[in-house]
């Protein structure tokens, strides 16, 4: 495999190409690296860079320099998979470098343009980029370390590099999980102990705890990773045992009114079946509706009664049996929040939610920080108003609030169970990714 590096500072190369594992393949003949130095390209004293056109700061690299670069790099070693590193560019991912990996054996020749400044001319990349590369949504002074970074992680794959194939086979990010705890000796250190279960010389108990930590590790730090992997059934119902239980409530007292008033809203039956049946979906516990008016308390009883009692009702629809038999009806917050601190003994955390930006009265969180919530160890509630939204005596209850949903327009102005079924997916919901 031979790999071209187009770079403005190839002596920053010379101690990472001697280094370690690095140095090992290429000593073994798995790889030969080429570095041209782009400063060849141009006469004495002519430079090598041009200011951009139009208002805005910074040089960028002559194009006429990197494509004769490219030319003599493609003349020497074959036609090559030429990469550009660029914040632009698609980020990279443990089966994306993989991929990565495969395409450049193919082709036996990588080139990289390590480009410095503001990069290069827009044509370039449009002409020769096969692969425009972000290695995180971050910006550096040049694609120097980023190229190093990536030809760590190429390497890894090459045979007979690492010593144990396994270690690459098994390395975070290379399916759903991240890699399980690792320890050596001594085995108590500043009080801490290495548990018992990995010295036990027990191989299958090991690796039974080994596959539980790494789901433990990955559904509470690296959450967002899971859901966009490609998951089996198995990694999915281990991965369920470490996401806390969530519930949610529809609340129909104390809602904001027309003209600013605070009073109760009307239960829907479309709500009840459509909120639980999300909640179903998404693995909700329990779905509650909470009015505080006995009529409609027993209008939603009656609902339930049907479909959870009757065998007319689960013959009808097994499936909104399964959703229905999930919701219970309450008269006010504080009761929902009593049974679930029944059910899990601890209260949940309360997470708001409101079409109002102005409705923002408790620390605001976002979409991609379960981390951030499920650290505390207890379960979550998310609550859901009705009306013109949730007043601010129960907002000022919650722990946290999501912000509104939005879309590319100004119109804002969702059913309920719709805003339900979107927020239950955004922090709930899979998200396949491609690699």
């Amino acid at each position: 495999m031979n790999i071209s590096v187009l770079t403005l500072f190839p002596e920053l190369y010379s101690s990472f190409l001697e280094t370690s594992l690095i140095k090992r393949a290429q000593e073994q003949n798995k790889v030969h690296v080429a570095l041209q130095n782009l400063f060849s390209f141009v006469a004495p004293k002519q430079r090598i860079d041009a200011p951009t056109f139009g208002h805005n700061a910074g040089m960028l690299l002559k194009p006429e320099v990197i494509e004769q670069a490219i030319v003599q790099s493609e003349q020497q070693y074959g036609r090559a998979l030429k990469i550009f590193l660029s914040p632009q560019g698609k980020k990279l991912t443990q089966p994306g470098l993989q991929a990565l990996y495969e395409r450049i054996q193919q082709t036996g020749h990588a080139l990289f343009v390590a480009s410095r400044y503001e990069g290069v001319d827009a044509r370039v990349e449009e002409q020769y980029a096969d692969e425009i590369i972000s290695v995180g949504d971050f910006v550096v002074m040049g694609g120097d370390i980023p190229t190093m970074l990536i030809l760590e992680g190429l390497f890894r794959f090459i045979p007979g590099v690492v010593g144990r194939e396994e270690s690459v086979a098994r390395d975070s990010f290379s399916g759903p999980f991240v890699d399980h705890p690792e320890y050596t000796k001594p085995v108590v250190w500043q009080g801490k102990e290495v548990p018992e279960i990995v010295r036990s010389g027990n191989h299958a108990q090991i690796e039974i705890w080994r596959k539980q930590e790494a789901a433990k590790k990955t559904v509470l730090h690296h959450f967002n990773w899971l859901r966009s992997a490609d998951l089996q059934e198995q990694d999915m119902q281990l991965a369920k045992h470490y996401i806390p239980s969530h519930y949610t409530a529809l609340l129909h007292g104390d809602m904001r009114l027309k003209e600013g008033r605070i009073g109760t809203t009307s239960v829907t039956t479309i709500d009840i079946h459509d909120i639980a049946r999300s909640s179903t979906t998404y693995g909700i516990k329990n779905f509650f509706i909470v009015t505080p008016l006995l009529d409609q308390q027993n209008l939603v009883n009656t609902v339930l009664g049907f479909w959870h009692e009757t065998t007319k009702g689960v013959q009808y629809n097994k499936q909104r049996h399964l959703a229905l038999k999930q919701v219970q009806v309450k008269s006010n917050l504080d009761q929902v929040i009593e049974k679930i601190k029944e059910i899990e003994g601890v209260e949940p955390l309360i997470i708001g939610t409101s079409a109002r930006e102005a409705d923002m009265l408790v620390p605001l969180i976002t979409y991609f920080d379960q981390e951030k919530v499920w650290a505390q160890g207890r379960p979550v509630l998310f609550i859901f108003g009705t009306g013109y939204g949730i007043s601010d005596t129960i907002l000022k209850k919650c722990d946290f609030m999501l912000p509104p949903l939005q879309g590319f327009s100004d119109f804002n102005h969702l059913s309920v169970r719709s805003a339900v079924g979107i927020i239950l997916d955004k922090w709930l919901g899979l998200n396949r990714q491609a690699v």
